[in-house]
């Protein structure tokens, strides 16, 4: 699904933040993306959704390589990708409801399937006495919940998600890692990019190290199976 080879990435002129990066992720699997603050994690991210180009090197998305694509084909393959950014990109004058149904109503689903499916998941992220409320008055938590639900709610084939327990308590967070396991046992390729080396070393999945700008695949410690 996932085939980077020798990528190098930088800013500008600037030196490279990601250096001689090689790796292949199979479709259905699960990674964590690991690595200090500032080690490149983001930057690897908007690489998979195809928001940068690499500086050198070749990557190859769905089994299609990026440099045989024109910027009119990149669309169609973000379509097949649910993003969790850190920044939450939600529309503060929609509600929770109708931010999260955005991908489906976008997709044609009828109304009343995208009601039912969306109240579903909204009430199992822990949001379900706050379907009308629009983000300005949700707290950071339940803002993060809303864009993860509304990341997962059409069942793309790859989820990338950038610290997506970042603002929510460990409770929660391990029901959003179930969510996404869940997601998983049903064919999603996940990489969820976390610090949290807690909740990280509670689940059995590899994960993609990052430090001083090259990746290690580290296979995964003890744990349960979540």
């Amino acid at each position: 699904m996932i085939r980077f080879e020798n990528i190098g990435l930088r800013y500008g002129s600037g030196p490279e933040i990601l250096r001689d990066i090689s790796f292949m992720l199979a479709p259905g699997s699960f990674h964590f993306l690991t690595g200090a603050s500032g080690a490149g994690k983001s930057s690897l991210l908007r690489l998979i959704y195809l928001s940068l180009r690499p500086t050198r090197g070749s990557l190859t998305v769905f089994g299609q390589n990026i440099d045989d694509l024109s910027r009119d084909q990149l669309p169609a393959l973000r379509r097949k990708i649910g993003v969790v950014f850190q920044n939450f990109r939600l529309l503060d004058h929609l509600s929770a409801l109708d931010n999260v149904a955005l991908p489906l109503r976008m997709a044609g689903l009828a109304e009343a399937q995208v009601q039912d499916h969306v109240s579903e998941l909204l009430r199992w992220v822990g949001l379900g006495n706050h379907l009308d409320a629009k983000p300005p008055t949700l707290s950071g938590g339940q803002q993060q919940r809303v864009a993860i639900a509304r990341s997962v709610i059409n069942r793309p084939r790859l989820i990338l998600a950038d610290e997506p327990t970042g603002n929510v308590d460990d409770g929660i967070g391990m029901r959003l890692l179930y969510l996404f396991e869940e997601l998983n046992k049903l064919g999603t390729t996940m990489i969820i990019a976390t610090h949290n080396e807690g909740l990280v070393e509670q689940f059995r999945h590899p994960r993609l190290h990052l430090e001083n700008g090259t990746l290690t695949v580290i296979p995964p410690a003890g744990g349960s199976e979540g």
